[in-house]
């Protein structure tokens, strides 16, 4: 009497799909967010009104490597990392609140 062998196809199938649905829905999302954060990042530049992941308003003053210097009142000025930048605003948005 023979005994029947188990077959790896389902565990190598159910792994195969695992890495599929964690490339569609968690990779691939995630990296074309950070290609985002990069582009915005990048386009920054002197005189962009940006606010900051802690809510912070202000007008950009100066660039230096990976750290921006913020204006958010006269005279009070703020340096943060690049990466500290939530995003850009359009222009006006800061003297529209005001």
């Amino acid at each position: 009497m023979e005994t029947a062998q188990p077959s790896l196809l389902s565990p190598l199938l159910f792994l195969g799909m695992l890495m599929l649905f964690m490339y569609i829905f968690i990779i691939r999302p995630q990296s074309k967010r950070n290609k985002e954060i990069n582009e915005m990042l990048n386009t920054l530049q002197v005189g962009s009104e940006v606010i900051a992941a802690s809510g912070i308003l202000g007008k950009v003053k100066n660039i230096k490597g990976e750290y921006v210097s913020i204006e958010v009142s006269d005279s009070v000025v703020f340096k943060l990392q690049k990466s500290a930048i939530a995003n850009i605003l359009p222009k006006g948005t800061i003297d529209s609140i005001k």
